[in-house]
């Protein structure tokens, strides 16, 4: 099991390990392309599905010079970093229970996911979580406030096989190797950050994912104060949040802070997966998605 150096070399294109809604995996490498090199420590303290740090990881390996010499990813979900760390220090394990998960899934579909749910939402395991993501509706990872059960459904799409999770988990192995993980809230996390580092945010969207994996206790007012401290210490923040919808013509974004913020642009995502999924089956024209992409240098 693993990656030959032939293969190794040819991670240019990060595959999508998890499956998860507002994902930046399309867009990752434009992201990336806005951050400085030279980097001491990069940060993503609202890490998801990985997408922005694989991409940079990737990018970091296939050059003579690296992009940093550090990275910590994090998050407040303690079975999201645990996927994380089996990928990192045990991936053999995640495989297998995958495949275990998987090899008579479509046998009968609703049983067996109901079955990897209730599991999780018994002990919060990782492997099973890891499941879920690729498993539930679209990836909408969602939990209910009152006592943090995932209440997601099952989605009608088929699983990737075992074989490619075995791929995709290996490639993620050698790009994760050297990563620091932590569950840690973000305003832990960004307090660690000197001058020199890199902190890329990538918080809920403030107008369409309160539903979402617990972002109910998510402040958007908390992120201004700790971006703000950071910028007092010298440490280079970007920040990826909603801006604009309906391809630009209606304006979804935030009121950020006067001076917090030197400049920004937009990223095309395309249309949103929460509008796709409230409006299945319609033809969308011109409702393209624009995230504001800011940066406090």
């Amino acid at each position: 099991m693993g990656i030959d150096l032939v293969e190794k070399k040819r991670i240019t294109e990060v595959p999508q390990l998890l499956k998860w809604v507002g994902n930046k995996h399309r867009f990752a490498e434009e992201i990336v392309s806005y951050m400085p090199d030279n980097t001491d420590t990069y940060f993503e303290p609202f890490l998801g599905s990985g997408a922005v740090l694989g991409t940079l990881a990737a990018q970091s390996q296939n050059s003579l010079f690296p992009r940093f010499k550090r990275a910590i990813g994090s998050d407040i979900l303690p079975f999201l970093i645990g996927i994380f760390e089996y990928v990192k220090n045990d991936p053999e394990t995640l495989i297998r229970h995958y495949r275990e998960c998987i090899k008579d899934y479509n046998e009968n579909r609703e049983e067996k996911y109901l079955e990897i749910r209730e599991r999780f939402n018994k002990d919060f395991n990782p492997l099973d979580f890891a499941v879920l993501t690729r498993t539930c509706y679209s990836g909408v990872v969602r939990f209910r406030k009152a006592d943090g059960y995932m209440s997601t459904p099952i989605g009608p799409h088929n699983p990737i096989s075992p074989e490619t999770f075995e791929k995709r988990v290996m490639i993620w192995h050698e790009l994760v190797k050297d990563v620091t993980f932590l569950n840690k809230d973000f305003r832990e996390v960004m307090a660690m950050a000197k001058e020199g580092d890199l902190i890329y945010c990538d918080p809920p969207y403030t107008h369409s994912q309160s539903i979402l994996y617990g972002s109910q206790t998510f402040r958007i007012e908390d992120l201004w104060d700790a971006i703000y401290d950071c910028k007092q210490r010298g440490v280079k923040v970007m920040l990826s949040i909603n801006g604009k919808r309906k391809s630009k013509t209606e304006d979804i974004s935030v009121k950020v802070p006067e001076g917090l913020f030197e400049r920004g642009t937009y990223v095309n995502c395309g249309i949103s997966m929460i509008n796709r999924l409230q409006r299945a089956g319609e033809v969308m024209i011109n409702e393209d998605v624009h995230d504001k992409l800011l940066f406090t240098w």
